[in-house]
């Protein structure tokens, strides 16, 4: 379990973990790590400024309908209609995307991350970026099959 939880660690983080004991005990002490904001790979860039921006849509539902809208179109070709992840992608369900800042999404959102394929969104109006935020947010609360901003009491097929 503990070497498990290493290499996600060391997946999620690109490898930039630097060990002085390779000893998986003292690992498996470090576990409360995932419940810190997210400082680490692509988020270890974000200036602290942009970090601690508050989304202004927070509070918004309709903000998060919109931004699924807006993933579908610019998002979801390279993350996955419910942002699973794919081949050119990552899941945007990982513990490091989720813990991370709004204002921090929305800084990676707007200057993409070049080296590993994504494109700064920075031509959408600072509102749609947001939204976007608001979604990505709101995946936290949503299972995989369920993608968030759907209707839940959809008529099951039996």
């Amino acid at each position: 379990m503990r070497n498990s939880a290493l290499l996600l660690l060391l997946a999620i983080t690109g490898g930039s973990v630097h060990l002085t004991q390779a000893n998986a005990e003292d690992v498996g002490a470090s576990a409360h790590v995932a419940e810190q904001p997210a400082q680490t790979g692509v988020f270890a860039h974000v200036p602290e400024k942009a970090r601690v921006r508050g989304n202004p849509l927070e509070h918004d539902s309709a903000a998060i309908v919109a931004g699924k809208k807006l993933f579908g179109q610019h998002c979801a070709q390279c993350h996955g209609a419910v942002a699973e992840g794919g081949k050119k992608a990552p899941s945007l369900h990982i513990a490091e995307v989720q813990n991370a800042t709004p204002g921090a999404l929305f800084w990676i959102l707007s200057n993409g991350i070049v080296r590993r394929g994504m494109p700064d969104w920075s031509k959408l109006p600072e509102a749609q970026r947001w939204q976007i935020t608001s979604y990505i947010r709101s995946l936290r609360h949503a299972p995989m099959s369920q993608p968030a901003g759907t209707h839940e009491h959809a008529p099951q097929k039996q």
